[in-house]
C-alpha cells in the first residue's frame, strides 16, 4: 500500500487496516515458524505498510493538536 492511498482512507478506516495488517503479520510470522515461506520479504512489506499507516495516524493527531 502507498503512501498516497494511505493518505486517501479515513481516520477510522487507517485504524482497521492497522488492525488487519497486524493481524495478518502474527499469521505470517506463526506460519513461517512452522513451513518457510517461500519470499520472507513480505513480511518485510507488512511491516513496513503497518509504519505507514501509524505515521499517517500520527499526523493527523498532530494536524488536529495544532488547530486547537
Amino acid at each position: 500500500m502507498e503512501t498516497s492511498e494511505i493518505r486517501e482512507l479515513s481516520t477510522p478506516d487507517i485504524i482497521e487496516r492497522i488492525d488487519t495488517e497486524r493481524t495478518m503479520l502474527v499469521r505470517m510470522k506463526l506460519n513461517h515458524a512452522i513451513n518457510p515461506m517461500d519470499n520472507p520479504q513480505k513480511m518485510r512489506e507488512v511491516k513496513l505498510t503497518i509504519a505507514r499507516l501509524l505515521t499517517e495516524l500520527r499526523s493527523r493527531e498532530l494536524k488536529e493538536k495544532s488547530k486547537i
